[in-house]
């Protein structure tokens, strides 16, 4: 007895709703945030990979324009 109410959680009896409900928000919170590290782990790699093309992007436009501007003497 803690304070005068008794204790159910140690000898396994089911649970109130108020405990039922704190359980669920308690778990939806945990799977939110596993979530939302999954996503960030992928939006990550996404970066990276954009970031890749665009840069391999601009060189091959570089290069198109001194290409186009060099000189035709020969």
């Amino acid at each position: 007895m803690v304070d005068g109410m008794s204790s159910n959680d140690d000898d396994g009896a089911e649970e109130n709703e108020v405990l039922r409900a704190a359980r669920e928000a308690k778990e939806a919170r945990e799977r939110a945030a596993a979530a939302e590290e999954k996503h960030a782990a992928h939006k990550r790699r996404i970066d990276w990979k954009t970031a890749a093309a665009a840069g391999l992007g601009s060189a091959a436009v570089i290069a198109a324009l001194i290409y186009a501007s060099r000189d035709k003497d020969d």
